[in-house]
Formats: C-alpha cells, sequence, structure tokens
C-alpha cells in the first residue's frame, strides 16, 4: 500500500521540498521513510495513530531535545518537527555493522546519553516505572507451578525488592528500549533512535541489559564474563567523567527486577494484556532471536549468580537456580541464547 510522505508545507518552509524519498522498515507503531532534502539526507518518522500516540511523540520529542546536550552525539541531530501530524525530521545516520565487542562502546555510549538529564529536568518525561506487587506473585506461581520450592522467606525479598527499585534515586534519561537496531553503529560513534519510551531513573535499569539480555527487545545476546566486565567498567568510567560522581551500585537487584517481569518476555504490543508467566508451564513462544523459555532460562541463570552473594536476595538466587533446574529438566532441548548478535 502506498503511503504518501507526511512532509506539510511547514517543513517544506524550513527543510526546503524533498527530491524523492524511499519508505524503511519500521515497528507497527510508526513509520520511517529517507527523504533527500535540498541540503542533507534525513530521515521522516511518522507516530501512526493510537491510544499513546501524542504520549509516545512527546517522550520521543523530548529525548531527543535532552540527549542533543551531550558534547560527544549519542542521537541524530532533529532538524524539525510538525506536532501537528507528529512527525520528526531527523539526521540522516550511516549504519555499519558492529565490532565483535560491540557492547563495551554501547555501553559507554549509553552512559553518555543517561549522563544528559539533569536534576532540574524530572517532570519532563515520566519516572521509569519498575515490576510491582502482581509481578511478584506471578513469578512465585510460576515458581509453584515448576515444582521449585519457595523459602518462607523469598516473598519478602521480592517484594523489598520491589520497594526498592520504585524509590531507587536517579535522574539519568533512559532510552525505554535500548536494543541492538535501536543502536546506529556509524563512523562518528554508536547514536540511538527511538524514544518512544523514554523516562527518568536510575541508568542501572538500562545497564542491566547487557547481563540480563536485552529484556524489551526482539533479539537476545549473551557476552562473556570477561566482555561484560569490560562493558560495565567502562560504562561506571565513563558516567565517573561526565557526571564527578560514582554509578550507583544496584546492578544485582535490576536484574532480578527485569527477572520478574513477565511482559519482557514479548512484544511491546501484547504487554499489560495478560500473565505471561503463568503461560510458561503449558506453552513456548518465539518472539525474535529467542523463545520465551530461553529467555527466561538465561534470566534465572543471570540472577541466581549476580544474587548468591547478596543476604537481601539470598532466597531469590536459591530459587532461580531450582526454577531453571526444573525447567532444563521439563525441557531438556533448551538451547543456550546466541552470543552473536542479528
Amino acid at each position: 500500500m502506498w503511503l504518501r510522505l507526511p512532509f506539510g508545507d511547514g517543513l517544506r518552509a524550513e527543510l526546503g521540498s524533498p527530491r524523492r524519498s524511499r519508505r524503511l522498515g519500521s515497528s507497527p507503531r510508526s513509520r520511517v521513510w529517507r527523504v533527500e532534502l535540498p541540503e542533507a539526507t534525513a530521515v521522516v518518522k511518522e507516530i501512526v495513530d493510537g491510544p499513546d500516540a501524542d504520549e509516545r511523540y512527546a517522550r520521543e520529542v523530548a529525548a531527543l531535545r535532552l540527549a542533543a546536550r551531550a558534547e560527544n552525539p549519542v542521537v541524530p541531530a532533529l532538524l524539525a518537527t510538525d506536532p501537528g501530524k507528529r512527525v520528526l525530521v531527523l539526521e540522516h545516520l550511516d549504519h555499519r555493522r558492529p565490532a565483535g565487542d560491540w557492547i563495551v562502546d554501547y555501553a559507554i555510549a549509553l552512559a553518555r546519553l543517561h549522563a544528559t538529564a539533569r536534576p532540574e529536568d524530572v517532570g519532563v518525561l515520566p519516572r521509569w516505572q519498575g515490576p510491582n506487587r502482581a509481578d511478584v506473585e506471578s513469578f512465585l506461581r510460576l515458581a509453584e507451578a515448576l515444582e521449585a520450592p519457595v523459602a518462607s522467606g523469598v516473598s519478602g525479598e521480592l517484594e523489598d525488592l520491589v520497594n526498592r527499585l520504585g524509590q531507587a534515586s536517579g535522574h539519568a534519561l533512559l532510552h525505554g528500549d535500548p536494543c541492538p537496531g535501536n543502536d546506529l553503529h556509524t563512523a562518528a560513534g554508536i547514536r540511538f533512535i527511538d524514544f518512544e519510551q523514554a523516562s527518568l531513573g536510575s541508568g542501572l535499569m538500562e545497564l542491566a541489559y547487557l547481563r540480563i539480555g536485552f529484556p524489551t527487545c526482539w533479539c537476545v545476546t549473551a557476552a562473556s564474563e570477561q566482555l561484560l566486565e569490560r562493558a560495565e567498567s567502562a560504562y561506571r568510567n565513563e558516567w565517573r567523567t561526565l557526571t564527578g560522581s560514582e554509578a550507583q551500585d544496584g546492578l544485582a537487584d535490576a536484574c532480578t527486577g527485569w527477572l520478574l517481569r513477565g511482559d519482557a518476555l514479548v512484544e511491546r504490543a501484547r504487554r499489560e494484556s495478560t500473565d505471561h508467566l503463568a503461560r510458561i508451564p503449558h506453552r513456548d513462544w518465539t518472539w525474535g532471536t529467542a523463545t520465551a523459555r530461553q529467555r527466561l532460562v538465561h534470566r534465572l541463570g543471570v540472577v541466581s549468580r549476580m544474587t548468591a552473594d547478596h543476604t537481601s536476595l539470598s532466597g531469590v538466587s536459591s530459587l532461580s537456580a531450582a526454577m531453571r533446574q526444573r525447567m532444563l529438566a521439563r525441557w531438556p532441548a533448551l538451547q543456550p541464547i546466541t552470543t552473536k548478535r542479528p
């Protein structure tokens, strides 16, 4: 189906008339074109109608403007907007195939992105929302369904975790969906795109993506411990350089929070619709590069290891290890998630 390029009179007066355009692939929530303008090649993005379309557009524009403060650019330049049509015009950037250790440069760029927000920006974007009590209850029901022993203190550990995550300090600019594919590896460095879910909060919630396996993303990857340590150290060093402060501890909490989120087993259009953890004992499904059970087994392994020496999550560590063992015993054909970026 042919769709007319949403490039109205206001954009033409500001940027000139497009000479040619080509539709690009995008999520169902947006339409994207590459266009040739008199002065440069650009990208036109239109947010598609939907119940939250205005909010997604506002988030993206606000996040791009905050991120534009970075001394080393971390986003494409925002050239113009048409709020009435929910259209953004962005600098076009050529993406190159990432190197094998791409997560190190990714972590540095993520720290630069996070550091662009300031305390006075509170309210410009919504506050990041973590797991809630319903997520805890769903996770414990799954443990029972898998016949994994739940120690008496685990429920309290998880409720305390939810409270800690809900009260976590920080005003970092969070991308909201920092997935492979939403990071452009250019000759001048990494640039992030697609900020429709941007928020403010603790940067650890997105640094955790590297270990927990990119939970909101269609593609899941697992990196070696050595590479993860390099990337996390690079993030902390860059954050310290830019802010003059140390990045908070709490990566184990952040990863455990993502483990609890059943919605992080399905694409965005299917979130907030049902208890996806409750489906795990009865069926598996594929999303992108992995199945739901593969994703969950990976996350359980990560959390069991990361929380082993944390007194506040020692019961969660044992439970996660037991659930992982039960899943592998019940479904022995499950394969580890890929170590390669698609």
